[in-house]
């Protein structure tokens, strides 16, 4: 059950002991390399005899809040569907995204804000380390339930440098636009987990399946996530945008796409369904594929009507998803997908870059007028056409996925090590195992029973 006294003598060492080397060394590499940027430095700041209302602050700030609510609040809450999960799933969210955080502070400034020996740091870079532990914790989502927090930790520690590299790759090497992250962010960390959760397979995990399902006030907290992911979507599409007219329309075009998505969910669901009945798990997950499907170009002139479209077949193709798609992905490819990430952040993230795709290649200055520099520089520039743009757009797609497959296949590995604490087969999805339980003993006892039973 809880395991034998070797494996809880091992639990009760590597958590502590891996935490505090993961802190020690961020630590430890902050005090070397990161500083406070322009923006946030007390001398830097008043030497330019800058007014406080200038400050990149008051511009930025709401729009991290919202997408700081969507990480710890939004992501968390929406994987406590499962019955007997809820602490790991709220918990090991906490943890990761709270190690993510600093680890693609140092990661991301690297690549992207490194001078004079330092990584600088300002609101900017507390919004994109927010949208790396997004990732981190959309791959999460396909392995629920299937780990231990250790294997997380080291799952989170090799995806932040793998999500650093492959969005340097695209951002600053080919230049494409992924405002909201359709390829950045869910198509790389739905692969990566996809994959990673190939890796780790296991065939025996029928074992645990009456565990996998939810409960009528597991489904309901879940949906505290889904209201707000739903809710802050559209700051999270705009938080990184260019100020003004790419921000105002990055918000609106996210906000029509959601509304859209959430009609065709509802639709889809009750046709699919036993006697026309809705299913919550399709509302949950589905009605928020509007917001990726709209994430690379939904600061380019999709017009409203494009983010309705656009957000309605995302509602459908993810609603179809779960109905069809995933049992087909756990009995013929082995990939068992504990939340559907493929679902809601895989499928609509390759959607969303293929739109982009379409949309940057009919750029045009007459449809942006002198707005096309802020959007597509290089276009207005003239070292670009449109075509070509699009054709980077398409083979950063490409990259994202290598680099999300070769990752999930490298921490595969690294998750399968023997020495490393994971639930056995027939503890998965259960919250006893890594977390003191309010009535713990008569949980033992129920699995105990359910096991015999099983037998």
């Amino acid at each position: 059950m809880a395991g034998s006294p070797r494996r809880s003598a091992g639990r009760r060492l590597q958590l502590p002991l891996l935490c505090l080397l993961l802190q020690g060394a961020t630590a430890i590499l902050f005090a070397v390399f990161v500083r406070y940027n322009r923006e946030t430095d007390a001398a830097l700041w008043h030497w330019g005899n800058h007014s406080d209302a200038d400050n990149e602050f008051y511009f930025r700030y709401p729009s991290f809040q919202d997408v700081h609510v969507m990480i710890f609040v939004g992501f968390g809450f929406l994987m406590v569907f499962l019955q007997r999960y809820g602490f790991g799933s709220v918990g090991f969210t906490f943890l990761l995204a709270a190690f993510a955080l600093q680890w693609s502070t140092l990661i991301q400034g690297f690549f992207h804000s490194f001078s004079g020996g330092y990584i600088l740091v300002g609101v900017e870079s507390m919004i994109n380390a927010d949208f790396c532990a997004g990732a981190v914790l959309i791959s999460f989502g396909a392995i629920l339930g299937k780990t231990g927090p250790v294997q997380l930790l080291l799952m989170a520690l090799l995806e932040v440098v793998l999500f650093g590299l492959n969005e340097f790759v695209l951002l600053s090497l080919l230049e494409v636009k992924d405002a909201g992250g359709s390829m950045t962010i869910h198509t790389f960390g739905a692969y990566f987990g996809l994959i990673l959760s190939r890796v780790l397979y296991r065939p025996q995990l029928e074992k645990s399946k009456h565990r996998q399902g939810s409960v009528y006030h597991s489904d309901l907290f879940a949906m505290i996530g889904t209201i707000f992911l739903w809710i802050f979507w559209p700051s999270f599409n705009s938080a990184p945008t260019a100020l003004g007219d790419g921000q105002h329309r990055t918000a609106l075009n996210t906000y029509y796409s959601l509304t859209a998505s959430t009609l065709s969910t509802f639709a889809l669901s009750a046709l699919v369904g036993g006697d026309g009945r809705l299913d919550m798990v399709h509302v949950q997950n589905a009605a928020l594929a509007g917001g990726v499907i709209v994430g690379t170009s939904a600061e380019m002139m999709l017009t409203p009507f494009g983010a309705l479209a656009a957000g309605f077949l995302a509602g459908a193709i993810s609603t179809l998803g779960y109905k069809f798609l995933t049992p087909i992905l756990e009995s013929k490819l082995k990939v068992q997908d504990t939340c559907g990430v493929h679902n809601l952040h895989g499928m609509p993230g390759v959607l969303g870059a293929l739109l982009g795709v379409l949309v940057a290649g009919l750029a045009t200055h007459e449809a942006y007028g002198d707005g096309l520099e802020s959007v597509f520089p290089l276009i207005a520039e003239g070292q670009r056409s449109a075509t070509s743009q699009a054709v980077h757009q398409l083979f950063g797609l490409f990259v994202t996925l290598t680099f999300a497959s070769v990752g999930g296949g490298l921490g595969g590995l690294l998750l399968r090590l023997p020495i490393l604490d994971s639930p056995p087969d027939a503890q998965c999805y259960e919250d006893q195992i890594y977390w003191e339980v309010p009535g713990e003993h008569e949980l033992l006892a129920q699995g105990s029973e359910e096991t015999e039973t099983q037998a």
